[in-house]
């Protein structure tokens, strides 16, 4: 295995431990609105977290994809 390949790899398995983590703190969100159990600034946190997951997610992808010049 390449470098790269082996670089490529590593991204994927990153990739895969963000989205899972997003999708579970997007469960927890749902599940604390539906029961009511939290106040507005934990959820507030948890949301801004999936913020920020969210943006590593995309810069992630962003490296994965080959720039194509039009």
């Amino acid at each position: 295995m390449t470098g790269q390949e082996e670089a490529n790899e590593q991204v994927q398995l990153e990739l895969a431990r963000l989205r899972q983590e997003h999708r579970d703190l997007d469960a927890a969100i749902d599940a604390m609105v539906s029961l009511g159990t939290a106040d507005s600034i934990q959820i507030q946190r948890l949301k801004k977290r999936k913020l920020v997951l969210k943006d590593r997610i995309k810069q992630l992808e962003d490296q994965t994809v080959p720039d194509i010049i039009a």
